[in-house]
């Protein structure tokens, strides 16, 4: 596909993730087909596409699940993530949410951000250690950030679809990741949730780089960034969203189903 009109490449310097040519197979299956991403610095982007396009297998690729064939996957400003496990590339500061939220039900909305910032002291070890005030106000600004505030002492497993999800996004941004990876954020929200995801994805971006994974165009027009079109594992169509809608291609191997 090499006519598509994609995003100008920039300087390797310049971006937070960077793909060029990458290729994997399962079983003869191309899942990516010399797929070449970029995301530059501080950038909010949107990745659609039809079922089969290669979003996930893009995901896995960068948060070291699968292994490509071939091709370069590099982290802010030229780290090889093809070279390193899921472990250490987490510890880079890249932060994935999948699909379905995984929160620890039982503690509360707070308890949840402190186990995240605790991170290797384990569960006991976090909830019986002493947080300092430094802690207590990051955990305080994630709160607000994803308007939690209120529901600071609530049983997670009590909260709606939704605040798990932002839940979820709050404990990732307690591990301070430079870039964050987000699979499906509104599918089974309310109307009303999938505005208040949009509006905190947003505020995100610009201190960290955001790519956000999604199927709901209503939900993308809220994010008001550049979308990525993927097909049969490569980028189809590049640009704002009314562009792409309009694209041929993109009507013909997606929109219109």
């Amino acid at each position: 596909m090499s006519d598509v009109p994609v995003q100008a490449r920039p300087e390797l310097h310049d971006t937070i993730l960077y793909l060029d040519g990458v290729s994997v197979s399962f079983d003869g299956f191309k899942a990516l087909n010399d797929l070449s991403f970029y995301v530059e610095v501080g950038e909010l982007r949107a990745v659609i596409g039809p079922n089969g396009a290669g979003k996930t297998t893009m995901m896995d690729v960068v948060t070291g699940r699968t292994r490509p064939d071939r091709g370069q996957v590099e982290f802010n400003g030229g780290i090889d993530l093809t070279q390193l496990d899921e472990a250490a590339i987490a510890n880079l500061g890249i932060g994935r949410k999948f699909q379905k939220p995984t929160v620890f039900e039982e503690h509360t909305v707070f308890d949840n951000l402190e186990l995240a910032l605790a991170g290797t002291r384990g569960v006991f070890g976090s909830l019986f250690a002493r947080l300092g005030a430094a802690s207590r106000e990051r955990i305080d600004g994630v709160l607000e950030t994803t308007a939690l505030i209120s529901h600071r002492d609530r049983r997670a497993g009590d909260l709606s679809h939704g605040q798990k999800q932002w839940l979820e996004i709050g404990m990732l941004l307690m591990q301070d990741p430079e870039l964050l990876l987000v699979d499906e954020p509104a599918a089974g929200m309310t109307d009303e949730e999938t505005e208040q995801t949009a509006a905190l994805l947003t505020r995100i971006a610009g201190s960290r780089s955001v790519v956000v994974v999604e199927h709901d165009m209503a939900f993308v027009r809220g994010l008001g960034c550049r979308v990525t079109v993927l097909h049969e594992g490569a980028v189809l169509a590049e640009g704002t969203l009314d562009a792409v809608q309009h694209d041929a291609r993109v009507v013909e191997v997606y929109l219109g189903r």
